[in-house]
């Protein structure tokens, strides 16, 4: 565990299921809520570069947890791997580069697999 107290935390996937428990546990440890940056599917398309850069230009960040993904299901996965393939892949790419830019000091990256 690392000690985010002080920090400015972007959370990817805020509002799903495991984001919103990470985003609980950090409250819980320190991290104030106005240093807090709750990022959902609907604030920015993150699969486009250009708004990952416009996302860390409104919530600069010392440290962000990428936990944001396109999921559908095992059966939706089925149908279209290569999309949800695509769209995740697009995300993390995009969010590590962006925030190698911006100078973000830590970067998790969650990932699973239906």
């Amino acid at each position: 565990m690392f000690d985010a107290a002080g920090d400015r935390v972007l959370v990817t996937g805020s509002r799903g299921f495991l984001g919103s428990y990470v985003c609980e546990a950090l409250l819980e440890r320190g991290v104030a809520p106005s240093r807090l940056s709750r990022i959902g599917h609907s604030d920015y398309e993150l699969t486009r570069e250009a708004e990952v850069r416009r996302m860390f230009a409104e919530h600069p960040a010392d440290v962000v947890i990428h936990l944001a993904a396109e999921v559908g299901g095992i059966g939706a996965n089925r149908v279209s791997p290569g999309r949800f393939f695509y769209a995740n892949f697009a995300m993390g790419l995009n969010l590590v580069e962006q925030a190698r830019i911006a100078g973000v000091r830590k970067f998790v990256h969650v990932g699973t697999v239906c």
